[in-house]
């Protein structure tokens, strides 16, 4: 009989832990509020240093004939005198290719393409073009509505969603995770002026997926612990219910992590925005699962009655 290995697996999370998270309620749950109205307040104010394709213009990826490095210093010195307002220049996939947005200008189409003339000219015969994307300002303002459409409709769907499938207090309490994951990554991006475009939308969009997943989760086995401990009181088994879901949430989040590292780290300069905002997403994401949806089970009072579908009974604790 051939001899087969046994292999056992590696249990890298310790289970049964008992971790009073509900300790640190209030201190996460107000310090989040906080961090949401700072990101409203950056947002309102500072505002966004919205891409391409938000606020129009024409976006020119060259690279060097020659396949030596560009010269990214030489190049804003060369542009930045044509007198067309903000010239973006960034090194872009390898040395030698370089990307350049260059803002809308007044004129319409045949003054967006003077632009692109002299930037071309500027550069001389030791680059060669290889995309041209121009995106006017009707576009552009389109792109900008509809994408604030998407995030809000997702957020909705969402909680309508966990409403259908759990109860209205379950519904608050992941809209407001929700809610807190996307602006605390809009604020950082305001704060720090990160370019904001359609990737990062698409970044905020699978940072909602990734927390809705996570924070589902937590709420079945809430839900699950609610029909089978009587008397157990809420509190208790919101810990609980938190600390039997951690280590799938902390393995989820290492793994998500890990792989995001990767990509920041070798996808090039043209992914180093939305992998921020996915990392930045994961990590808020995890957090809100666990010290702001289920502390608001707590502040609004779930009954049993609601989820279970019976009368409170004495029962015995499990």
């Amino acid at each position: 009989m051939r001899f087969i290995p046994n292999f056992k697996g590696y249990d890298f999370f310790p289970h049964g832990t008992h971790i009073d998270f509900m300790r640190f309620r209030d201190i996460c749950f107000w310090g989040s509020i906080v961090a949401i109205v700072l990101s409203l307040g950056l947002f309102l104010t500072a505002g966004l240093n919205y891409g391409v394709d938000f606020k129009g213009g024409t976006m020119v990826e060259v690279q060097t004939k020659s396949g030596a490095p560009a010269d990214i210093q030489a190049m804003r010195t060369q542009l930045g005198g044509l007198g067309l307002g903000d010239v973006q220049i960034q090194a872009f996939g390898t040395s030698n290719d370089v990307l350049i947005r260059i803002e809308s200008q007044p004129g319409g189409e045949e003054a967006q393409q003077a632009a692109l003339q002299k930037v071309v000219s500027a550069l001389g015969d030791g680059y060669v073009q290889r995309r041209v994307e121009v995106v006017g300002p009707a576009v552009s303002a389109e792109l900008r509505r509809t994408g604030i459409i998407s995030v809000v409709a997702a957020m909705l769907a969402i909680m309508a969603y966990v409403w259908f499938r759990f109860e209205w207090q379950f519904a608050v309490g992941t809209l407001v995770s929700s809610l807190h994951d996307v602006l605390v990554v809009v604020g950082v991006f305001s704060l720090f002026q990160f370019e904001f475009d359609l990737g990062i939308v698409a970044a905020l969009l699978t940072i909602l997926g990734y927390s809705i997943n996570d924070t589902v989760v937590v709420s079945d086995r809430i839900r699950e612990n609610l029909r089978k401990y009587k008397r157990m009181e809420l509190r208790e088994l919101l810990n609980l219910s938190i600390n039997e879901t951690l280590s799938r949430t902390i393995l989820t989040g290492v793994t998500t992590i890990v792989v995001l590292i990767a990509l920041f780290i070798f996808g090039g300069s043209v992914m180093r925005y939305f992998t921020f905002a996915m990392l930045l997403g994961v990590l808020v994401g995890t957090y809100s699962s666990i010290f702001i949806a289920a502390p608001i089970l707590e502040y609004l009072g779930v009954k049993r009655e609601t989820v279970t579908g019976e009368k409170a009974t004495a029962g015995a604790r499990g």
